[in-house]
């Protein structure tokens, strides 16, 4: 029998711990450090083995109070016994026990009062979760999630992030500067630090505190920017970055966030598509022109538009940060791109419209200069990780995504 003390208080009822441990061999027993304990209801059905080839594997059960038994599994780890070896043995495994509801969990959010913030905020509080707010304005946050309405989010300006970010179990970092602008020199430098600096500071935090106040999971939001754009070419999670000013952006954000501390914490890099809702990105532009007869591509409606529906974004956050399998690097994106021409032309037909009025590329570098390419360039981009892992996804079709956001209008 293996014995292990979850690093963290649990209430009575429904807990899980799934992660990684560590063994240290000893006479008679190994005791198992659960410092990767994770959160919530985890679909441990779906952990594939597959993704960890370095790691032994073991089934767990809850035994007695605070303590929890290891089964070995496969029957091939009993031959890792007691005292075989002097150095320490790293272990995945995965335990739950069915009661009566899930843990509470504290999720800090930087970037909560955007776009897509706002609904991961809203699922987080539907699920009986709490929510700390990581923000530069207070006042914004409380006329964005007024406490008569909102009685389980904190506010924290950043002289307080430090002890948010120590009382919460996960963390989600969103802040960014909106890129769909015109690009001056001050602007462009500012895109860069919206992104890097708070990145930075968060993983200050993580890494600052205390190996039991640490978070066990930190979300960094990144882009399909990354990959830089083609009309011909596909990328998925492997594919190397792009050469323009948007894959500078993307490696500099994700190599701050890779500087937090691994070995505590499970990273998750999510490198977001076009976010498709009513209430913001794209469609909140588009929408209106399509209603008053104006709507069309832009420029030449070759270029590839990687999208997702809002609420599958969410929900890959909200999985993200339950399920220890996800790890890394995964792409924010619905599995079937289309070319925005076409993207159009669907939205021309949920909202009853025609899309007729093509803006021509040379009227969109007058008004945005460099920041046309935002809108005039795109990628292929195709989430391998996600279907790997078993994601599913409420809108893989545009056209589906479409009508559900259009029966909101």
């Amino acid at each position: 029998m293996i014995l292990g003390q979850p690093g963290r208080a649990r209430p009575v009822g429904y807990w899980t711990a799934c992660g990684v441990a560590h063994i240290w061999p000893t006479k008679q027993t190994r005791q198992i450090s659960f410092h990767r304990a994770c959160t919530g209801r985890q679909r441990c059905a779906q952990l594939n083995p597959a993704l960890y080839p370095n790691l032994r594997w073991a089934e767990a059960e809850q035994s007695s109070g605070a303590m929890a038994t290891i089964r070995p599994f496969p029957s091939s780890f009993n031959s890792l016994t007691a005292g075989t070896t002097s150095r320490r043995t790293r272990l995945a495994f995965c335990c739950s026990c069915s009661a009566t509801g899930d843990e509470a969990l504290t999720v800090a959010i930087t970037g909560a009062t955007g776009f897509v913030g706002r609904r991961l905020v809203q699922k987080l509080l539907s699920d009986d979760h709490k929510v700390c707010v990581l923000t530069r304005s207070a006042t914004k946050a409380a006329s964005v999630f007024p406490s008569s309405a909102y009685p389980g989010i904190t506010v924290a300006e950043q002289g307080d992030w430090e002890q948010c970010i120590k009382s919460s179990n996960a963390v989600v970092n969103l802040a960014g500067m909106p890129i769909s602008t015109r690009w001056s020199p001050e602007v462009k430098k500012e895109i860069m630090q919206s992104r890097v600096n708070v990145t930075s500071k968060v993983v200050d935090h993580i890494n600052n505190a205390s190996a039991d106040a640490r978070p066990s999971v930190f979300v960094s939001a990144t882009a399909v920017g990354y990959y830089g754009t083609s009309e011909t070419d596909s990328f998925d999670e492997s594919s190397p970055s792009g050469k323009d000013y948007l894959a500078e952006v993307c490696r500099e954000w994700e190599g701050r966030a890779r500087q937090v501390n691994e070995d505590d914490v499970r990273l998750m890099l999510i490198r977001i598509g076009v976010v498709l809702g009513k209430d913001g990105g794209a469609l909140a532009k588009m929408i209106p022109l399509f209603m008053m007869f104006a709507g069309g591509p832009l420029g030449s409606g070759r270029q590839w538009f990687s999208w997702i529906h809002l609420d599958d974004l969410v929900d890959l956050i909200y999985e993200s940060i339950k399920n220890p399998a996800y790890r890394g690097v995964i792409n924010g994106t619905a599995p079937n791109p289309v070319r925005l021409a076409e993207m159009c032309d669907r939205l021309g037909q949920v909202v009853g419209r025609p899309s007729w009025l093509p803006v021509p590329e040379l009227a969109l570098k007058a008004v945005l200069g460099e920041g046309a390419t935002v809108v005039l360039d795109g990628q292929k981009v195709l989430p391998v990780r996600a279907n790997q892992l078993g994601f599913s996804y409420r809108y893989p079709y545009i056209r589906d995504a479409l009508k559900a956001i259009a029966k909101e209008l």
